[in-house]
């Protein structure tokens, strides 16, 4: 039995999940709606309040199956009661971000600015205080388009593993490598 997929979903109040006959798992809470598409060998129910998430038989399809949605739904769970939050670090001389309305404007050490379009889901806000390096928060109730926004923006001045220079997760450890030596 996989470990994760057998764990029951608890639903916070407030939260309402409806099961379609195609297969499709739409869940409402406070800050939105949300749609997972599961496989239609995949069965999910509810029982006492939470969601089980069952699988018919133990081939290995449904086995990597059981646990993945069940990270889904429980993911789309998350977003729509709490919200997700992923905060990134600009590190470099002259490196600022600004937000206006849904588009996000980069300064990272080229001879030209990067503006980026935000999804509609997506929210940024950018913080620079004096003194610290810029930081850009992003928050979304989908998980899943919120990391792929996040490594977008991170794709586009990587981490350099000399000076440490780049956008970086807020925490992420970069290593560092010794740059050339003297001789004589």
């Amino acid at each position: 039995m996989s470990r994760i997929g057998k764990l029951p979903i608890s639903l916070p109040t407030g939260v309402q999940v409806d099961v379609n006959n195609e297969n499709q798992v739409i869940v409402k809470g406070p800050k939105g709606t949300l749609v997972t598409p599961v496989d239609q060998d995949i069965k999910v129910s509810t029982v006492d309040g939470q969601l089980v998430v069952e699988r018919p038989t133990e081939q290995k399809r449904h086995k990597a199956m059981h646990g993945l949605y069940r990270s889904l739904i429980n993911n789309a769970v998350q977003g729509v009661s709490n919200g997700f939050e992923e905060k990134l670090e600009l590190v470099g001389v002259g490196y600022k971000a600004t937000v206006v309305g849904n588009t996000l404007e980069l300064a990272l050490g080229f001879s030209h600015n990067i503006f980026l379009a935000l999804p509609k889901e997506v929210t940024a806000n950018a913080i620079t205080e004096k003194g610290k390096n810029p930081i850009v928060t992003l928050n979304s109730i989908d998980k899943q388009l919120l990391g792929q926004v996040a490594a977008k923006i991170r794709s586009l001045r990587k981490v350099e593993p000399y000076k440490g220079k780049g956008v970086r997760f807020v925490g992420e450890q970069i290593r560092r490598k010794a740059g050339k030596t003297a001789s004589k």
